[in-house]
């Protein structure tokens, strides 16, 4: 072999030179970074995975993939609340797992070059490197609201290629459905995705058999005041996916505050793209700037947070954001029983999607961090807007909405913090510490209604109270620690 002769020598995909000067022990080693390169790439999944937070809502997505009149499923929720992350983990399930980012040009032109399904279909194998077989699959849609043409096309997925388990997600789709894109009517499903439970918080921080204690609702009185302490720290942290990891990897809440600022300054860049005109935008960033301090209170649109702004313009603003689902715009109901209808002139309650950036953006941290009871802390409005979080924490259903309830005589304060539905009765949920004669709200509603169930959650364990109202009547008070919240349904059942 002459000096300028090679001779190439392959080992898994790599190219190798051979020169006749050079060692032999060189080629040992070039022939080496490419298993070892391949194992660090195998490794690092299973490893992120390790430390992934391991969300409740994959047994819904599991269900969902069992039903034989199965449809294109749209995850729906704010953005940074885990919905890619939540669908890559469920596509490891499947042997084949296609995914689609149409934040990419050449994926978005195998819609917009669209001919028949058949093309369609080749052309996403293709792009993902897979051969095309009927077998079970997963298809990844993502950020798909950049693509009008792939979000009418889903019909035909659900149609014609029965084995694909289509799943589509998008970061500012919320705010986009009816006003630039519209999901095929009756062909689709949705799934609501919402930041971490506390249930899922004490998976992350590796406390696994007291979030199946939990969960069952079966938690002894032994280790109440560890879980309460837990609780706090969840109260503190909030929900958010990556303050979740973050707290959970390195217990330190000063740690977290580039998280924060890093999810503020998403949402406040948000608006750009989906606010209709320069002076919306205007508001919507005034209220994404001030709106954190009024969580769990009652507000009026007009001149909100201090401002100019009228109410007609505030509410176009604020009904904008609930579509995000950054916020909810809780309004009261003044009723006893079934339907509960919300009163939509009746000044609302602003509850927003997690209680970890309330505080951070509040600058209350401190305080949430050295309390005893969080019923005590900034008026108890951190208590009653963690409860609220939990009671939406474990809904896939996005038309699930919280209520609270106001007495409807004139000149009269009285309001129960939140009313939820148990079977057919209209059951009152108060987040209050202290003596139960303090409860007046709450014995002014159960003077009303025919059944003898009320709630009080609180900071202390559980238990049952016999209560006697002023006028008297008995019922019973259910005094339910804040860390069942979210399983509040299940201890009624």
């Amino acid at each position: 072999m002459r000096h300028n002769e090679r001779q190439k020598t392959v080992s898994k995909g790599f190219l190798l030179p051979r020169w006749r000067w050079v060692p032999s022990f060189y080629y040992k080693f070039l022939a080496f970074i490419p298993s070892f390169y391949y194992k660090i790439t195998t490794f690092v999944p299973s490893f992120y995975y390790k430390n992934m937070i391991k969300r409740n809502i994959i047994n819904d997505l599991s269900d969902w993939s069992k039903r034989q009149n199965r449809k294109p499923l749209v995850v729906r929720g704010a953005r940074q609340v885990g919905k890619t992350t939540l669908v890559n983990e469920f596509g490891r399930n499947f042997e084949i797992c296609l995914k689609l980012n149409l934040e990419e040009p050449e994926h978005i032109q195998l819609f917009d070059n669209y001919i028949n399904m058949d093309t369609l279909l080749t052309g996403i194998y293709l792009v993902n490197g897979m051969e095309r077989k009927e077998t079970p699959t997963l298809l990844f849609i993502d950020e798909i609201q950049n693509s009008p043409r792939a979000v009418s096309l889903l019909r035909y997925f659900y149609e014609k290629a029965p084995w694909l388990y289509v799943i589509s997600a998008g970061s500012l789709l919320e705010s986009l459905i009816d006003r630039q894109i519209s999901f095929p009517v009756g062909r689709v499903e949705y799934m609501a995705v919402h930041p971490c439970s506390f249930n899922e918080f004490l998976g992350a921080m590796g406390n696994s058999e007291l979030q199946k204690a939990q969960q069952a609702g079966k938690i002894p009185e032994s280790v109440h005041q560890f879980t309460i302490n837990l609780f706090n720290q969840y109260t503190l942290t909030g929900g958010m996916p990556e303050v979740v990891n973050h707290y959970a990897q390195n217990r330190d809440i000063h740690s977290l505050g580039s998280i924060y600022n890093t999810l503020l300054s998403g949402y406040q860049d948000d608006t750009e793209k989906y606010a209709p005109t320069g002076n919306m935008c205007h508001i919507l960033r005034h209220i994404l700037k001030v709106g954190w301090n009024y969580a769990a209170q009652r507000i009026k649109f007009e001149r909100f947070g201090e401002s100019d702004y009228r109410s007609r313009e505030v509410g176009e603003a604020f009904r904008l954001l609930e579509k995000t689902m950054l916020l909810e715009v809780v309004y009261p109901y003044s009723g006893y029983k079934i339907p509960v209808i919300p009163e939509l002139k009746r000044s609302p309650k602003l509850l927003w999607l997690d209680t970890g950036i309330v505080n951070y953006v509040a600058g209350i941290q401190k305080e949430v961090f050295s309390a005893k009871d969080i019923a005590d802390v900034w008026r108890g409005k951190v208590a009653e807007h963690i409860v609220g979080q939990e009671l939406l924490s474990g809904s896939v259903r996005f038309s699930d909405r919280r209520h609270f309830w106001v007495r409807d005589v004139p000149g009269s304060n009285a309001e129960v913090d939140f009313i939820i539905q148990h079977d057919s009765q209209v059951i009152p949920v108060e987040v209050k510490s202290g003596h139960n004669s303090k409860l007046r709200s709450l014995h002014l509603f159960m003077d009303e209604v025919e059944h003898q169930t009320a709630v009080r959650i609180w900071n202390g364990k559980f238990s049952v109270d016999k209560v006697m109202t002023p006028k008297g009547k008995s019922f019973n008070l259910y005094n339910v620690p804040f860390y069942y919240a979210g399983i509040l349904e299940k201890l009624l059942q």
